[in-house]
């Protein structure tokens, strides 16, 4: 009877926490949609979010081009399909790889970042002082951050996109033995407008994901510097989660034929 009490309680605990989540996502577009437009706020975000995390997203797009163009050779090799490493890098690059990647490393860098600063202010009673001031915590701090990340994933997505096939480029021009024109004409010509464009809405979707599961766990973080340090693993931990099981669905929705 204590095993299944057991399983109970962790049963309820869980939907105790998904109901939580659902009323702060609902109260965090409530807040979306209504005045004021912290737009200052929203710019400094955009660059936190989006232009300081280039460095990392570019250097992890090309490598994994390249990674994924020497695979599919050395796999289409057994078969005598060299001649699809194009096709196929730039498909696994602007589908699937370009949005996860780039979503899994701002996820480590933002929603970390993001828990850690509102923790702090959580612990520190900062955001009380906000409520005091008649200030809407949830407007001043958590819409900035949602919209900053909606609008700079799709964007960094699609330099990854860029970067990414660019690193499949080099290695299949420089490693394998391909003309760089052909290489290139495969690629323009076996790309699709919907294969660009799924790969930005996931983007902005995971963007919501990254700075909602932050300033979720950053708002509920207690304990002093304990709790804020275990509010940034959740973070991280929930958004890339969140962001693979996002990737399924979406998939699923956006190909299902």
């Amino acid at each position: 009877m204590n095993f299944l009490a057991g399983i109970g309680r962790a049963v309820l605990s869980l939907l105790a926490e998904i109901g939580r989540l659902a009323s702060f996502t609902a109260r965090s577009i409530a807040a979306l949609v209504s005045p004021p437009i912290y737009s200052r706020l929203i710019g400094q975000q955009i660059m936190r979010i989006g232009y300081f995390s280039l460095p990392v997203v570019g250097l992890t797009a090309f490598f994994t081009g390249g990674a994924l163009a020497l695979q599919i050779y050395l796999g289409g090799n057994r078969y005598g399909a060299e001649a699809i490493v194009p096709q196929i890098v730039v498909l696994g690059i602007t589908r699937e790889l370009g949005p996860v990647i780039a979503g899994l490393m701002v996820a480590g860098r933002v929603a970390a970042a993001i828990a850690a600063e509102i923790g702090t202010m959580k612990v520190t009673e900062q955001i009380d002082a906000l409520t005091t001031l008649a200030t809407n915590p949830i407007k001043y701090l958590v819409v900035p951050r949602l919209v900053a990340a909606v609008v700079t994933m799709p964007i960094l997505v699609a330099i990854a996109d860029s970067i990414g096939v660019f690193g499949g480029y080099v290695v299949a021009t420089q490693s394998l033995g391909f003309t760089g024109s052909i290489y290139l004409k495969n690629t323009m010509d076996f790309a699709t407008r919907q294969d660009i464009t799924s790969g930005l809405i996931k983007a902005a979707v995971f963007g919501f994901v990254i700075a909602l599961m932050g300033c979720y766990n950053g708002f509920n973080s207690k304990g002093g510097a304990q709790g804020v340090g275990r509010a940034t693993t959740s973070a991280v931990v929930s958004a890339s989660i969140l962001i693979l099981a996002a990737n399924y669905i979406l998939t699923s929705v956006l190909f299902n034929k």
